[in-house]
């Protein structure tokens, strides 16, 4: 299963994991965008999944029905940016909702369904560590992915389930289009200049390997894709 797999790092995850003969289950919210994933998986089941509800977990249970899951990517989210003095509750507990509870219940809900020697990934980012301005709800959110996925792995461990968190740098996504076109070059100029790779990378460059039993001793890791940048 893989959350929020319209676009990005996900669909990009699902094709991957498509082409090795993985049974697919793919959530998202954009309703065309579930409709492309339809055509272009149409053995998968793809189901319409808020993570910000209340009823995500237990939604997504139903959409499983009762086969077991062998992997389950935690992937869904968005990026927002705001400076401090415009914080305000609706725009922290919107983000938190879908970036951090999410994930809580969605794994909460679906632990049981979980095979032994599953794996579970867990998107992050690299905001956790680049102490961005305007980023700091969203940065507090990923770093509280990385922490909940320390402490997943170790409850789970004794059903020999792994938990990593992939903890993706500037991935060529779409996934900051939120952005003024001019705020947005700004901000991949900087990030770049710290890239020691000096590129965006690509989508395809991430996820699989945790999934797969090539990683069956891999637990409790943050599994970097970001070209160098947080080891500058």
């Amino acid at each position: 299963m893989i959350t929020g797999a319209t676009r990005g790092i996900g669909r990009a995850g699902a094709e991957r994991l498509a082409a090795e003969g993985a049974d697919l289950v793919l959530t998202g919210t954009d309703p065309g965008r579930l409709d492309d994933l339809r055509a272009m998986f149409p053995d998968a089941v793809v189901v319409a999944n808020d993570a910000s509800s209340p009823t995500t977990g237990s939604d997504l249970l139903d959409a499983v029905g009762p086969r077991g899951i062998d992997g389950l990517w935690l992937n869904a989210g968005f990026a927002a940016t705001e400076p401090l003095a415009e914080v305000d509750a609706e725009s922290f507990d919107a983000l938190m909702a879908t970036n951090v509870r999410g994930p809580f219940l969605q794994l909460a809900a679906l632990a049981a369904r979980l095979n032994t020697s599953a794996s579970v990934l867990v998107t992050s980012s690299t905001s956790a560590y680049e102490a961005g301005p305007t980023t700091a709800v969203y940065a507090a959110g990923k770093a509280a992915l990385i922490a909940a996925a320390q402490t997943w792995a170790s409850e789970l461990a004794d059903r020999g389930i792994r938990v990593n968190t992939l903890v993706p740098g500037p991935i060529d996504t779409g996934f900051r289009d939120f952005m003024h076109p001019d705020t947005r070059a700004g901000f991949e100029r900087a990030v770049l200049g710290n890239v020691p790779l000096g590129r965006v990378g690509t989508p395809g460059e991430a996820a699989a390997f945790l999934l797969s039993e090539d990683a069956s001793y891999v637990t409790a890791a943050q599994y970097a894709v970001d070209g160098g940048l947080t080891h500058r």
